[in-house]
């Protein structure tokens, strides 16, 4: 596609003005009993010919130790509002079969369970955040979770995992208590699931020099409502608070379809992507009437594109393509997390593997990566980085009614020093011409990498896995700013020298 002329952009970056740092767990993701995202996406067990390590599938484990996966969430989701953690113990073939009433109907023999997950997150070398079931289970079936996980003691349970075959006790970083106890976690009144959330959480207890964050289930989108209740009546029992939001072409009914869709399609799903702002903020801003001390974070534990799933796909497997689109909705959502670092301590896209914004889609023995993993292994050099002011002067850019940034920034310097800037064009047709100046910096280059393609719906195919990848970029130096040349649809990131 012929590109139009460049559109000036002029982009002032300040390094002296600086934010909290960036918290490596909003990288975080999210892996659900859910269509394929753990069975085949993640566990393919040890007698499969999938080149596998204990069961797990060498390409994915490779995959996410290249992105650095900070944290990962599971067992859910809605999944975990019926999950006993009894039924992922023991021997696998004697584990109870269930039915995943949420996801298709479909069986759940729990062969991947308990030490299946804690040992997949040590291999990937991420951190473990465990949902614990607030919606049917009770205090006690929690308490006894966190005891057998947890407990170095010869208790009866802490003795049940070594005989299961875990000597040391697990390090289980975050703790939550429910998952989304307005909708299927038990259609709560804001109320009552604040009383249940002190009443559960007062039962979670790890080990005093191994202690978990506890993190409360939060709203949903804008119910700002249950956001003030909650911190009025339990944000003294709580560590952190969640927040949903989920990003439709139009609607919850009408999502839209994954690939295929025209500029309007485009327009109207970034439109939604940058709404996390205003969540963000208007949620951030009841914490701080009853924690001014920002002790409370906020974690948006579930984030991410919803389309309609992908025709001839089971029903209620959530399995969608992944394209350009969804890397601008990464990078868009990214940066607007490095704005609130202040509240936004953690971010799980959802999910994983072969379920909505996926980083990964697996097909038997065959693997492919997504734009949106692209956007995840671009941004890398973000994780513990400390944000610094920019600021983007341009021509918005208008569609019909919709006017849209047409250049998002990100400016932030690593552990070493270096400075990083992330650069997102989001307009379809016209590239941007960015002139970028760091005030106190003679920038002798900037190197990177760019992802874009020749249409808004590229996407890589398990016969062509490599169709839309990222590609060396680099900035010029005139006049003592740095000047790129931006394509049209495009994210890129570079470093500073």
């Amino acid at each position: 596609m012929a590109q139009g002329k460049a559109v000036p952009v002029s982009v002032s970056v300040d390094p002296a003005k600086t934010g909290p740092v960036i918290n490596r767990d909003i990288y975080g993701q999210f892996a659900e009993h859910l269509g394929r995202g753990i069975y085949e996406g993640i566990w393919v067990g040890e007698n499969s010919p999938i080149p596998n390590t204990k069961g797990y599938r060498n390409d994915v484990l490779e995959a996410l130790r290249k992105i650095r996966v900070p944290v990962i969430r599971w067992p859910g989701g809605c999944f975990a509002d019926e999950y006993n953690w009894r039924d992922g113990i023991g021997p696998r073939d004697k584990r109870p079969v269930r039915v995943n009433t949420h996801w298709g109907g479909v069986t759940e023999n729990n062969e991947f369970g308990t030490h299946e997950f804690l040992d997949f997150t040590e291999l990937v070398g991420a951190e473990a955040y465990v949902a614990g079931n607030m919606g049917s289970g009770s205090p006690r079936e929690m308490a006894e979770w966190v005891e057998y996980m947890t407990s170095d003691s010869q208790s009866s349970l802490a003795n049940e995992r070594r005989a299961n075959g875990r000597e040391k006790p697990w390090k289980i970083k975050y703790f939550g208590i429910g998952n989304e106890s307005w909708g299927c976690g038990g259609n709560m009144r804001p109320e009552y699931s604040a009383d249940l959330h002190r009443r559960y959480q007062t039962f979670v207890k790890a080990p005093r020099e191994n202690p978990v964050i506890k993190v409360a289930t939060g709203a949903n989108v804008d119910d700002y409502i249950f956001t003030k209740v909650l911190m009025e009546r339990a944000a003294h029992t709580m560590d952190a608070i969640s927040l949903h939001y989920y990003t439709f072409t139009h609607s919850w009914e009408e999502k839209g379809p994954a690939t295929g869709f025209n500029k309007d399609g485009w327009v109207s799903t970034l439109k939604n992507a940058l709404r996390m702002d205003e969540l963000v903020t208007k949620h951030s801003a009841i914490m701080d009437q009853y924690d001014p001390e920002k002790r409370v974070g906020l974690f948006v534990d579930e984030w991410g594109t919803w389309f309609d799933q992908e025709p001839g796909s089971t029903p209620g497997f959530l399995y969608q393509q992944n394209t350009l689109r969804d890397a601008h909705v990464a990078a868009l959502t990214l940066n607007i997390f490095h704005r609130h670092t202040d509240r936004v301590r953690m971010a799980n896209i959802a999910q994983m593997i072969n379920v909505l914004q996926a980083m990964i889609l697996t097909d038997k023995e065959k693997m492919i990566l997504t734009p949106t993993y692209h956007v995840f292994d671009m941004y890398v050099p973000f994780q513990g980085a400390t944000p610094v002011a920019a600021r983007v002067e341009a021509e918005p850019f208008t569609h019909g009614d919709t006017t849209l940034p047409r250049v998002d920034v990100s400016a932030a310097r690593d552990t070493s020093g270096k400075l990083h800037i992330a650069l997102v064009n989001l307009d379809p047709d016209k590239p941007a011409r960015v002139t970028t100046e760091i005030a106190g910096v003679k920038p002798r280059a900037a190197k990177g990498r760019v992802l874009t393609a020749d249409r808004i719906d590229a996407h890589n195919t398990f016969d062509k896995p490599n169709t839309i990848q990222p590609v060396a970029f680099s900035g010029r130096v005139e006049g003592g700013k740095l000047v790129f040349d931006l394509p049209a649809k495009a994210v890129a990131v570079v470093a500073v020298d």
